[in-house]
């Protein structure tokens, strides 16, 4: 799975109508150009596809008055709400995901309820832990590394890596039974995007052709 894909529909989601500069300048708010593919070419293309694909309806903007350029605003259908969800969940639960997946659905959690968010937390956990056994029926940590060779290594770090994460999804889920965050249903939940206009002080600054579209 892709994160592009997540954050680009979450992005556009949160706005309800945002164009393409919007959605870049918002995940390079969140770092996301820093551990995801998300690039403003990649940006760009995930917009026009999924517009294509029926995820995103595109609108095309009259010019300004003041002289600003015509731009397309995407604005999320039902087809694309159920892709995103569908994403949300599965990138929440799979172990299996690459770090930037799991990042970008921890970004948008909070859309979810807290008992679903909840439990996909723990089924994450269940993941790993089934993962790990699998793993260690083959290979015992603590009889270390050295007896595969420096091939153990490699195993040695996914299983250190599986506990890592393991111990990080039970904090996590401790932290939301406690009553960290503002789900959805329970009232205006954290939306970290900017306003419209306000300077991003993590933007890279570069320029792409498609910015003014």
């Amino acid at each position: 799975m892709s994160a592009i894909r997540l954050l680009v529909l979450g992005a556009v989601r949160q706005h309800g109508r945002a164009h393409g500069y919007q959605v870049r300048n918002d995940l390079e708010y969140w770092g996301a150009h820093e551990w995801s593919n998300a690039k403003p070419g990649s940006i760009y293309h995930a917009l026009k596809q999924m517009a294509k694909q029926g995820m995103l309806i595109a609108h095309e903007i009259a010019p300004s008055t003041v002289g600003g350029p015509p731009r397309t605003e995407y604005e999320i259908t039902e087809k694309g709400t159920e892709e995103y969800l569908t994403l949300l969940r599965e990138s929440l639960t799979s172990y299996d995901q690459k770090p930037d997946v799991l990042s970008a659905a921890l970004g948008f959690v909070v859309d979810l309820g807290r008992d679903e968010a909840l439990e996909l937390l723990e089924e994450r956990v269940r993941g790993i832990e089934e993962w790990r056994t699998a793993v260690t029926e083959h290979y015992v940590p603590d009889d270390g590394p050295g007896q595969l060779g420096h091939i153990g290594e490699i195993m040695n770090f996914w299983v250190h890596s599986a506990d890592s994460g393991a111990e990080w999804t039970r904090g996590l889920i401790q932290r939301i039974k406690g009553g960290a965050y503002t789900f959805a249903g329970e009232g205006e939940p954290f939306v970290g995007v900017l306003p419209e206009g306000e300077k991003n002080p993590y933007s890279t600054g570069e320029a792409h052709p498609e910015d003014a579209e």
